[in-house]
């Protein structure tokens, strides 16, 4: 599993401090994993799930770091990223598996992993339970065997915490473990109700109940052919960094939502902390408050091209509001924009005109009479022949919408020779139409789509102080300039893929081209890929570094 970006939070004194530990081993049909299944409790939203062994830590975890061999707390710290007690979460991953599933992590005199094969297996049993009802202790069991914990056994894999907003949060640190050769696993009918080993696959393919970490870590594990090479691949990983989902309202209810979910960022912003039962999903017609100066509304014109939908967005408040991007030629969605806006619409302005983004502009105008703002692109094609601004805002005007409230204009052009972005200065938020997209890629069309003017018009907005990019298809985007820089490395690199099949095919008819430039496209995607390649071709033809003769392209020589 490789580390996961940082969500950007870190525990807090409301989260319970927890360990987890995934026991792998092998078996002739693949690498197997260790599942228990949760006695049913009411109120226990992991009530009959299948889990890995794991649990709180507890306080006596502290006074075992005198019984482990081969780690120290500072070490197990710095390998966790805590200022000190990593290694309670080892002691309590290696507790909690010999309580749950009778699996014990401790050496020998001779620093051999125990078998227990000396140990009756009712013995075991009332060790397991004098340790679940605080009659003994791990140590105790240690001391009277003969035995040292072997937290070294422990490879750290990854860190959960449980989303805001539940009632019961957890900081859970998960490890890797090969099960001990010799020992047998059993549930203890206290926490589990069943044990069994799987295929990370199997388990999920499985009508099973499983935990969001859970089941997020059995797809991670699928791939290891064994259990050896699954843990040392642990043993080799860097920085890993906090995994946090968020709770998202969707069709089905609410649920989980991962950190690379397109929602993610936006939940964060305004639902940090899980309370208002925010959606997940963009339904049209539903109007989002996603700060005190900004609303979205999102059209019924989902497609291959639109994403879920084009949002037009309401920026103001009570008393006055813009409107961004009335969007396609449809009353009902027209009706939405009229219904939801915040206060009286005052400003209608346009990023670009292609037919997704500023059909409805016409109608909006003859119901409020607000003035429209826009550019008119340089070629007809494809675009918007309604569209007539009352004013064509310029490069760096700015349009004060209240007293604390202003749009910078931005004219970026390339995926439109009329695209232009606004800034709401206040909240440092770039409304972007198509310019930077959630999720995939603009399609460039020349003649008035242009790549050299779009990787320019990327660039420049690093040089702008942003914290939120609102696009026009899509949730918001936290984190602007790597967004702008893996769209302007995805460009480069499709550059590279035309002049690298130039040089191989030689001479070669567009299609040609594009099965080898585009090969990782889907079949239905290539026509309008194909417009993107003509953009490319072109370029390097303005730059001297490709030819064509009216069929075919070709490097060019000298």
């Amino acid at each position: 599993m490789s580390a996961v970006a940082d969500s950007g939070h870190r525990p807090t004194a409301s989260l319970r401090a927890a360990a987890t530990v995934i026991v792998v081993r092998d078996d002739p049909a693949g690498m197997q994993v260790l599942l228990l299944r949760r006695i049913e409790r009411a109120g226990d939203r992991s009530s009959g799930a299948y889990v890995f062994p794991g649990g709180t830590l507890d306080r006596g975890d502290r006074a075992l770091h005198a019984l482990v061999r081969g780690l120290d707390d500072a070490a197990a710290s710095r390998r966790l990223g805590v200022a000190q007690g990593g290694l309670e979460f080892h002691v309590a991953a290696i507790r909690e598996c010999f309580e749950e599933a009778g699996l014990l992590f401790a050496c020998d005199a001779n620093g051999q992993l125990t078998t227990l094969s000396g140990v009756p297996a009712r013995e075991l049993e009332q060790m397991r339970a004098a340790i679940r009802h605080g009659e003994a202790s791990l140590a105790d069991v240690c001391q009277r065997l003969g035995l040292q914990l072997a937290a070294d056994r422990l490879a750290y894999h990854s860190h959960w915490l449980t989303p805001p907003g539940l009632p019961k949060r957890f900081d859970t640190r998960f490890f890797i473990a090969v099960a001990p050769a010799g020992q047998h696993a059993s549930f203890d009918t206290h926490e589990t109700l069943e044990l069994r080993w799987l295929r990370p696959a199997d388990a999920l393919a499985a009508d099973l109940k499983l935990p969001n970490p859970t089941r997020h870590t059995l797809r991670a594990l699928a791939g290891f052919g064994s259990a050896r090479a699954c843990f040392e691949h642990a043993l080799r990983l860097q920085a890993i960094e906090c995994i946090m989902p968020r709770i998202g309202v969707g069709a089905q209810g609410p649920r989980p939502v991962m950190p690379d979910e397109p929602a993610y960022a936006e939940l964060g912003r305004i639902d940090p902390d899980g309370t208002r039962g925010a959606s997940c999903e963009l339904v049209p017609g539903r109007v989002v408050r996603l700060s005190q100066r900004v609303w979205r509304v999102t059209a019924d014109n989902g497609s291959m091209m639109t994403g879920p939908g084009t949002n037009t967005y309401f920026v103001g408040g009570a008393g006055r509001c813009a409107v961004i991007d009335p969007g396609p030629d449809d009353d009902r969605h027209l009706e939405a924009i009229v219904a939801g806006a915040p206060g009286p619409i005052r400003w209608i302005l346009v990023t670009h005109t292609h037919k997704d983004h500023s059909p409805a502009a016409a109608k909006l105008k003859a119901r409020c009479g607000a003035p429209l703002a826009g550019m008119v692109a340089r070629h007809p094609e494809r675009q918007d022949a309604s569209f007539v601004p009352d004013r064509v805002p310029v490069h760096g005007e700015r349009i004060v919408l209240g007293a604390d409230t202003t749009l910078r204009v931005l004219h970026t052009p390339g995926h439109a020779s009329n695209h232009l972005c606004y800034l709401l200065v206040e909240e440092k938020t770039l409304f972007t139409g198509d310019h930077v997209m959630q999720g995939s890629t603009v399609v460039i069309n020349p003649p008035d789509g242009d790549v050299a003017e779009y990787l320019a018009s990327l660039r420049a907005l690093l040089a702008e102080d942003l914290e939120w990019l609102a696009p026009g298809h899509g949730f918001l985007i936290d984190r602007p300039a790597p967004a702008v820089e893996r769209l302007i490395r995805h460009r480069q690199a499709r550059e590279e893929k035309v002049v690298a099949a130039l040089r191989a095919l030689g001479p070669a008819a567009l299609e040609d081209l594009l099965a080898r430039v585009y090969d990782d496209v889907p079949p239905q995607k290539l026509p309008v890929a194909q417009r993107s390649l003509t953009a490319h071709l072109l370029k390097l033809e303005s730059e001297g570094r490709a030819q064509h003769d009216g069929a075919r392209w070709r490097l060019a020589h000298g």
